[in-house]
């Protein structure tokens, strides 16, 4: 019973950390777009991706849709550390990383949900479970 509340806590943070972020990418905060802009996804992209996260949010904070919503997360930001890596750096207009560290917990915290949560996941679910 414990590891219930553990996980809703976990799947409740991976939700406000995506819903969160949401008003940067609606609103074209200048440090948005400027991250958009650098990897050439602005503003389709930042739009675009804002969207889905959103719908990654939700998805988590729902019972039987939980795994849709981390296995969403988890492609969503392993693209962000991918860019980060890649095009962006790790500190982003004098963040000290926060974006890119904030990602990394997000990404493990979405395997932990993933993995709690993959016998409910179609078709492949029930084998993995052990």
């Amino acid at each position: 019973m414990k590891s219930n509340k553990i996980i809703l806590i976990l799947r409740i943070a991976v939700a406000v950390i995506l819903i969160q972020t949401l008003r940067f990418k609606f609103t074209a905060h200048p440090d948005s777009v400027y991250i958009f802009e650098t990897v050439g996804l602005e503003p389709y992209g930042r739009i675009g991706i804002g969207l889905l996260e959103l719908v990654a949010g939700i998805l988590l904070l729902i019972p039987k849709t939980v795994w849709a919503g981390a296995l969403l997360t988890l492609g969503l930001i392993g693209g962000a550390i991918v860019m980060h890596l890649t095009q962006l750096g790790i500190e982003v207009r004098g963040d000290g990383g926060v974006l890119f560290f904030t990602a990394i917990i997000t990404f493990l915290l979405s395997v932990i949900i993933l993995y709690y949560f993959r016998k409910d996941i179609p078709i492949v679910g029930k084998k993995l479970s052990f």
